[in-house]
């Protein structure tokens, strides 16, 4: 299956979630170092530094163009699943420096076996507390595609 053939991102309004769930012809272990581990992270999201690892450690996300955004692992079930919640923007539209509960939304990564490697699943809840829910859900699904689509190549070695 090549990659723009794969299901993308959909939009739930009614819940404020973004969600996709795409195959991966690697490991489990390769895709769950590539969705918690910051060096692995970084290539294919955003830069990732982490203080810590586990349920609690805190850190920072940055691309060029929105710079550095807070970051918190919020849960964590080794092999199975990861949350992170991340800021997002305020009600002025600007990206707060420190985590904000009220302005940030978490995404998780749920990975199941299947025969031909990997099941994830991202779906990222709690655009109803940003400035503009359906522009920053449409944004971050967008987002997911391209982020997804990169971590695909990368696993696959078409990067």
């Amino acid at each position: 299956m090549t990659i723009a053939s794969r299901p993308s991102t959909v939009i739930e309004a009614d819940t404020y979630t973004v969600r996709r769930t795409i195959d991966i012809t690697a490991s489990v272990d390769a895709v769950w170092s590539a969705v918690t581990e910051p060096a692995h992270i970084s290539a294919w999201f955003g830069t990732t530094v982490l203080d810590g690892t586990g349920a609690g450690a805190t850190g920072t996300i940055s691309w060029p163009e929105h710079g550095s955004i807070p970051l918190r692992v919020e849960a964590i079930d080794p092999q199975h699943s990861v949350s992170y919640r991340w800021s997002n923007d305020d009600a002025k539209g600007a990206f707060p420096e420190q985590l904000d509960e009220e302005d940030s939304t978490v995404f998780t990564f749920t990975l199941e076996p299947t025969d031909d490697g990997t099941r994830l699943t991202v779906v990222e809840t709690g655009f109803d507390h940003t400035s503009e829910p359906a522009g920053n859900m449409d944004e971050h699904r967008k987002g997911w595609d391209y982020e997804l689509d990169e971590l695909i190549a990368l696993l696959e070695g078409a990067a």
